[in-house]
């Protein structure tokens, strides 16, 4: 009988979007490197050395352009396929050295272990060994007895001079026994950005103030989120991921969303129902993947909120099925549906974004006859099939068949589809960017 504690590991890679572009580019292991989001907007991940420089994440990337330029910031356009592949190699390397792996996003998992620590640390540091020497990507690993101590102790080990890489908790309590007084309340984890201001109205401004409070009187304030991450803190365990809904399945149990930024403005009522339809067939594409119907469709554009001077306009529509569906057909249509009246000449729209609501899935769904799910399956068949064999945006519904050119054939070919104009090779997943050896 195994009399060791139960622990919680968590193995969270560094910096993640940028260690994954310096891997087919080791030219850059020591380059200040920002990688940007959708259409090159904002800066959305950071090496060590620009966070050094006191660049923020999330600012715009047109407001330290010249400063890049001037301080040598290379800049990436967000490599999605990549960074998939990448995330989806790194779990399967840490798999091999734990049981009851979860993964939790793209770039961090949890272990559920039953083990002594120097066990944990021996196993750990192989294990990041393994994924270095294997992926060239660097992971920091937190050891404790909740997930959320865990969070914290991985989060301290990252800026923690000394520590290898590796922290558990007993080595962070031992390094300071107040070590949750130096971590502020909005850094931990379950807190988030809008919690964390009225808990530190109320004087609480530490994970260790937290750890401290009342969580009764916290429950009914903020409800039982709030009470389970105070039990974690005090070493309690309460916090239960599921599996089904995890990173690693991406399967989705409320709603699936496509919302995307133009990267030219939009002018037209007929190019705006164009991107809905675009955008709705991307959502459709999860949606059966995850073997789901979906009960209504949900449709929103606007304008810039930045351009005080331009004509405002905000769409939003939403469309009850009259049954649950899956038909390709019957999700465009709904969704163009969505915006039929609310255009607005002159405007100039930047977002559309479509929502599937209501989703249930297909096997489990079994009502009487006459209200039996509609699905038109040879349809769908054929897209998925088309699509397997040829990629995306070969076939689709309406303007869903218009693909663009050169490397950016798997996305729409419209004026207003993503810009990623600093877009490196996707070296693991298109045999024309495969990465060249010279001997």
């Amino acid at each position: 009988m195994n009399t060791s504690p139960r622990q919680i590991i968590l193995a969270d890679a560094d910096s993640f979007f940028a260690s994954c572009e310096r891997v087919f580019h080791p030219q850059l292991a020591h380059t200040p490197l920002v990688v940007l989001s959708n259409n090159d907007g904002c800066v959305v991940a950071r090496s060590a050395e620009v966070k050094k420089m006191g660049i923020p994440e999330g600012i715009a990337w047109f407001k330290i352009r010249e400063q890049a330029q001037r301080d040598g910031i290379v800049a990436r356009s967000s490599n999605y396929e990549l960074y998939a592949s990448l995330s989806s190699r790194m779990m399967n390397v840490m798999s091999t050295f734990f049981p009851h792996q979860t993964v939790y996003s793209i770039d961090e998992c949890f272990f559920d272990v039953q083990a002594d620590t120097v066990t944990l640390v021996e196993t750990s540091t192989r294990m990041r060994e393994a994924v270095w020497q294997g992926l060239d990507l660097p992971i920091s690993i937190g050891i404790a007895p909740t997930h959320t101590l865990a969070k914290v102790v991985s989060h301290w080990s990252k800026h923690y001079r000394g520590v290898r890489g590796i922290m558990t908790w007993d080595e962070a309590v031992s390094t300071d026994s107040h070590f949750l007084a130096h971590v502020p309340v909005g850094d931990v984890w379950g807190v988030g950005r809008r919690l964390a201001p009225k808990l530190m109205a109320m004087g609480i401004l530490t994970a260790q103030d937290l750890r401290d409070s009342d969580a009764v009187l916290l429950r009914k304030k903020f409800g039982v989120h709030i009470q389970q991450t105070i039990f974690e803190l005090r070493g309690i365990s309460c916090i239960r991921i599921d599996d089904e809904d995890n990173a690693l399945h991406g399967r989705r149990t409320t709603q699936i969303m496509c919302s995307r930024m133009f990267s030219h403005p939009i002018y037209s009522a007929s190019e705006l129902r164009q991107a809905v339809s675009v955008y709705t067939q991307k959502a459709l594409h999860r949606l059966t993947a995850q073997e789901s119907l979906c009960s209504y469709v949900s449709v929103f554009c606007s304008t810039s909120r930045f351009k005080e001077q331009e004509l405002a306009s905000h769409i939003h529509g939403t469309v009850a099925l009259n049954e649950p569906t899956n038909d390709p057909l019957a999700l465009t249509q709904a969704a163009c549906r969505c915006i039929d009246g609310q255009f607005t000449v002159g405007a100039a729209y930047v977002r559309a974004g479509v929502i599937l609501h209501g989703l249930i899935d297909e096997a489990d769904y079994q009502p009487l006859d006459v209200f039996s799910a509609h699905t038109d399956t040879a349809l769908s068949d054929v897209l998925e099939t088309a699509r397997q064999r040829f990629g995306d945006f070969r076939i689709g519904v309406g303007y869903g068949g218009i693909r663009g050119q050169g490397r950016m054939d798997q996305d729409t070919g419209a004026h207003w589809s993503m810009k990623r104009e600093h877009l490196s090779a996707r070296a693991t997943t298109r045999w024309s960017e495969m990465a060249t050896v010279h001997a």
